[in-house]
């Protein structure tokens, strides 16, 4: 489903939490190494990325904030599984450069930029939507993702999932026709089939249409384990054997459960009235866009910038966490 304009609530505050490193990757990908910086670096993400952020803000949300992965191999969830995302190559130093350069222009942009070693851009905002939701339930936030396992904080809070770069909106319908479950449940269903991207374990034998299947009977996985002497008695094939193969896995279910389920508790430190865009100085951006070689971005970032009707808001530079 695309949709032109802003998936927000008419009349409503906009509040956008970008999960900035899926499209960091994106642009690293897609576009040519046609940008360098002036240290030697190539910097074709930053420019997609850059772009992409004064497309956003241009759109003049009222809130805006931007998570960073900083956590590969060093996530709380590679204490509770050692093999979480292990075939996932950690960045080598022109990509971390460019990972680096993208959070400077974010956090040059006004935009509050958070990251952590400890726990991953998807908890940060799950954490953001939280604060919303407890502070100023009047505000949705969009998430703006191209990861749909994100879709569990359309059940807590998050007005909509919104891949911004392809224009592409997920709302709860459409959430629920991928996984044929409800947003809640979304980690419980990866519990069940695992998720191969994140190397997370799953059931051997439990597919998709049957995990979706077990939780309409279901609400958890921890339901489902309890009750699994109910399993052969809902019509599927080889319920007992399903139903056997939960209480064999059912330590692994719940491994899986943890590593699946979004935290929503990391001391980000902030208020929703620190994540207004701030105050920036086009000259200083525009310096910065200019030292990763960028320069052609410099009257975009002008016109942007002096489009904008920011509030007075913070005189300081914007919030940049590290959690």
């Amino acid at each position: 489903m695309n949709n032109s304009t802003s998936p927000s609530e008419a009349g409503g505050a906009e509040a956008y939490l970008v999960d900035a490193s899926v499209y960091i990757f994106r642009y690293y990908f897609a576009l040519p190494p046609n940008w360098e910086s002036r240290s030697g670096y190539s910097t074709e993400a930053v420019y997609g990325f850059t772009n992409f952020l004064l497309d956003l803000l241009a759109r003049r949300p009222a809130y805006i904030a931007c998570a960073f992965d900083e956590s590969l191999g060093s996530c709380f969830r590679n204490e509770i599984y050692a093999d979480y995302k292990c075939s996932r190559a950690l960045p080598d130093e022109a990509l971390a450069f460019q990972l680096a350069a993208c959070r400077e222009m974010a956090e040059a942009l006004g935009i509050a930029s958070f990251a952590s070693e400890r726990f991953e851009a998807d908890d940060i905002l799950a954490s953001l939507n939280r604060i919303f939701r407890e502070s100023a339930p009047a505000v949705r936030p969009i998430i703006i993702t191209r990861d749909k396992d994100l879709g569990q904080l359309l059940d807590a809070g998050a007005h909509s999932l919104w891949d911004f770069a392809a224009d592409q909106f997920l709302d709860r319908p459409v959430i629920e026709g991928k996984f044929g479950v409800r947003p809640a449940q979304i980690a419980d269903y990866l519990a069940l089939v695992g998720d191969s991207i994140d190397d997370i374990p799953g059931v051997p034998g439990i597919g998709a249409k049957t995990a979706a299947r077990l939780l309409s009977e279901f609400d958890t996985v921890e339901d489902l384990i309890a009750g699994a002497d109910r399993v052969p008695g809902l019509g599927l094939r080889g319920g007992a054997g399903i139903a056997r193969k939960l209480a064999e896995h059912a330590d692994q279910i719940r491994m899986a459960l943890k590593l699946a389920r979004l935290h929503e508790q990391v001391p980000v430190n902030v208020a929703v009235a620190d994540l207004t865009p701030d105050q920036v100085d086009p000259d200083f951006v525009t310096a910065l866009a200019e030292e990763f070689g960028l320069g052609r971005l410099g009257s975009k970032i002008r016109r942007t910038l002096a489009q904008l009707e920011l509030s007075p808001g913070r005189e300081s530079r914007p919030v940049t966490e590290t959690v």
